[in-house]
């Protein structure tokens, strides 16, 4: 397989980058912020899928992008057993196998439900699901839900919406280590370099929403997400250079001044 790609189960993606489409101002600015990222993967929530009403439906403008594939959502859900219905709902409505299963029972503080998700995850996967849990940054719960088959695990940077930036970071990189299946950073990113940073550690993927869509610009800021995206890619790809504790000359020392 290609380093290039992104691989999620048996499908490939070019991009790295992946996009939520809540939080824009109108459809017409998320449809050109989603073509301004290059993404080949965007998430919607089940109650975008509105065709009795046009003005709010989001899956049918979406879905004339050829180049982007849907992976609906089931924020909202407060429990498994609510998060698998608006999946297979999700499923029926769009024809995606992916499902971003996003389980947070408290509208304070919007944290994933660890058990819920497993039991979601797991109950989807074995239905034939590719299962993307959004899930705490916790290495332990990361390697259960590959354990029972999802395509990927994306661990929270920080809080939704928060811009937070990776406040997790610590914990992420014992997920990616141990981790053999995409760890995709979702949730609290706020600007590109953070992004750059998740991928100079090691993550697969970034998603993104709230920095976009709530930017003064959101179609440039897609635009310099997905600069950040590659190009923290691409130097984890280079090999960056070993840290030291201590001054290391950039040349060697000469007796000329002797």
């Amino acid at each position: 397989m290609n380093d290039e790609l992104l691989k999620l189960g048996s499908h490939t993606f070019g991009s790295r980058l992946i996009l939520g489409t809540g939080k824009f101002s109108d459809t017409e600015t998320m449809i050109r912020a989603v073509e301004a990222s290059g993404t080949e993967l965007v998430t919607v929530a089940l109650r975008r899928f509105n065709r009795d009403k046009p003005n709010d439906d989001l899956c049918a403008p979406l879905a004339k992008l050829s180049a982007v594939r849907l992976m609906p959502n089931t924020s909202g859900a407060i429990n498994a057993k609510e998060a698998v219905r608006a999946a297979q709902l999700g499923r029926e409505l769009s024809g995606s196998p992916f499902v971003k299963v996003e389980i947070h029972p408290n509208p304070h503080h919007l944290m994933p439900d660890p058990v819920e998700t497993y039991f979601a995850a797991k109950e989807l996967a074995a239905d034939g699901f590719l299962v993307l849990p959004y899930i705490p940054a916790d290495p332990v719960l990361a390697k259960k839900l590959e354990d029972v088959g999802c395509a990927a695990v994306m661990p929270l940077g920080a809080a939704i919406g928060s811009g937070g930036g990776l406040s997790t970071l610590e914990m992420i990189k014992l997920i990616i280590r141990d981790s053999n299946i995409p760890v995709i950073v979702d949730a609290g990113l706020r600007a590109p370099s953070e992004a750059a940073c998740a991928m100079e550690m090691g993550c697969a993927a970034v998603l993104v929403n709230s920095a976009i869509a709530a930017a003064q610009d959101p179609v440039a800021m897609a635009e310099a997400f997905a600069l950040g995206v590659q190009t923290g890619f691409e130097a984890r790809q280079a090999g960056l250079m070993l840290q030291s504790e201590f001054a290391v000359a950039t040349s060697p020392l000469t007796s000329f001044l002797s």
